[in-house]
């Protein structure tokens, strides 16, 4: 299916909340998976997003400190190349105190479909700037309460589906959202993220989310709930090939 929209001439991008691997190895992925072509700036990840982030809002001087993995560590060198990166994994590593400020970039576990990035000020934090890329983590999210409660500023959402992934994506390609479909399998990341920024949505059942979950919010009288709801479902993407075919 995504073999005939890109031979239509249709452009594609793959975004994730996955931090765990750069724009270069997701694009190796999609190759050796057999996906259409692409280049990794078609990918589209929240370690990349956050180095985006980074590159516009960090203030002269400024370091940042990862709690993940050296992939988001490589994505935060490449983006902010006057930043210096300190990468903790499971290893004791120092913060860069000698800095003026410092942001700490927390990393979640691949289970978690919102991985989270925190920016914090040192050592007085009179106005921090915290982001996160979400979590739902219990791990990551005692890491992530824990540096929001010394910095005193609540995380600001990076990833899925906060619309600032999908603005990294039209700040690169020509997007008109009228023309544009999100398609995803889960609801609370790819569908409200795709029904928040004016895109179509097309939910796939392979993933976590089922038909009776999708009813369940339609039906419930709650906007926040149908905000959930997709514009379309269908059961796999291969479904979408007799339509294609037209």
């Amino acid at each position: 299916a995504l073999g005939r929209l890109a031979a239509a001439g249709k452009r594609l991008c793959y975004v994730t909340n996955n931090s765990s691997r750069t724009r270069a190895a997701y694009t190796e992925k999609l190759r050796r998976l057999g996906f259409p072509p692409a280049e990794p700036r078609h990918v589209f990840g929240s370690a990349y997003c956050a180095a985006r982030y980074l590159r516009q809002a960090l203030p002269p001087g400024a370091a940042a400190y990862v709690l993940g993995s050296p992939a988001l560590a490589a994505e935060l060198e490449a983006a902010v190349s006057s930043c210096p990166i300190a990468c903790s994994l499971g290893e004791e590593t120092d913060p860069p105190l000698a800095t003026t400020s410092f942001q700490v970039v927390v990393e979640s576990d691949e289970v978690s479909p919102q991985p989270p990035f925190l920016q914090a000020e040192q050592p007085q934090f009179p106005q921090p700037l915290l982001i996160r890329l979400v979590l739902l983590s219990l791990g990551t999210g005692c890491l992530v309460k824990a540096v929001e409660t010394a910095a005193q500023r609540e995380a600001f959402i990076v990833g899925k589906p906060n619309r600032y992934m999908f603005d990294c994506v039209a700040s690169e390609f020509d997007i008109d959202p009228a023309r544009t479909i999100m398609v995803g399998d889960r609801l609370d990341t790819d569908i409200l993220m795709g029904n928040s920024c004016g895109l179509t949505t097309l939910l796939t059942l392979t993933g976590v989310t089922t038909l009776d979950e999708v009813k369940g919010h339609q039906e419930s009288g709650c906007p926040a709930r149908q905000s959930l709801v997709p514009d379309y479902y269908v059961d796999s993407i291969a479904d979408l090939l007799p339509a294609l075919g037209d």
